[in-house]
């Protein structure tokens, strides 16, 4: 567990290493993906996605890859962006942690300034770690769990695309915190930038979408922003309305 300080607000958002494109044949086992490059050569990608990426791997679509430097990594391509006719998609999970954390130490998300010292990994009971917590001076201080949001329907992008007690469990523990005396925050992140609303995906984790209202009603803040996405940076974008019917 590490301790960071604010930094300057000239944060720019998460950088993309360079990007080579290709066509995806297949994803498979969650966490590969075949995909033909400009030259005709087919290649085994890491997915660095986990989820169910419904309506992000279907075969065809056009896709970015990074190259890995290390050469003795098993895979040396990872998946990092999808493109569909209206936006380019983040696939990488990894990213809205980063970017997110960043951002809220540059002073750049509205809501979440005024704390001196982020920290990421924040164990918060036995079993349970949260993304980050922030404080300010000695006693106050807000926790804020993070989830990527690629799914999207009728210009409403939803969270989760799969069933998840982890997920659950994680609002769960921002509820305690709360009646604790403490601020809790969920903060979803739509890696994509065709959102017009926010909501739980009900049809697909019942579960969590209740437990995500109930979360609600005893103090628990949401928060959901989408990126803006090009070939070179995900950045942070704007804030997006939210619906929990």
């Amino acid at each position: 567990m590490s301790v960071e300080t604010k930094t300057k607000s000239s944060y720019l958002g998460h950088p993309l290493p360079p990007l080579l494109p290709g066509i995806l044949k297949k994803r498979y086992k969650r966490f590969l993906a075949d995909v033909e490059l400009e030259t005709g050569d087919v290649v085994i990608a890491h997915c660095p996605n986990s989820g169910s990426m419904k309506g992000c791997s279907t075969p065809g679509s056009r896709v970015y890859l990074s190259r890995a430097d290390n050469p003795k990594r098993k895979l040396a391509y990872t998946w990092e962006l999808l493109e569909t006719p209206k936006t380019l998609v983040g696939i990488n999970t990894q990213v809205p942690n980063k970017l997110v954390k960043n951002a809220i130490k540059a002073k750049q998300v509205k809501g979440l300034n005024g704390y001196d010292y982020v920290t990421a990994e924040v164990k918060t009971s036995e079993h349970t770690r949260l993304d980050l917590v922030l404080e300010k001076g000695t006693r106050e201080k807000c926790y804020v769990e993070i989830k990527n949001c690629t799914l999207m329907e009728d210009g409403c992008a939803m969270f989760p695309d799969a069933v998840t007690t982890r997920g659950k469990k994680h609002l769960e523990e921002l509820e305690t915190l709360v009646a604790n005396g403490h601020r809790g925050v969920i903060f979803y992140l739509i890696q994509r930038m065709d959102a017009r609303c926010f909501k739980p995906a009900e049809s697909i984790d019942s579960e969590y979408a209740k437990a995500l209202r109930k979360a609600v009603e005893n103090g628990v803040e949401i928060m959901v922003m989408d990126t803006v996405i090009d070939t070179k940076f995900i950045c942070l974008g704007k804030v997006v309305p939210y619906s929990l019917e």
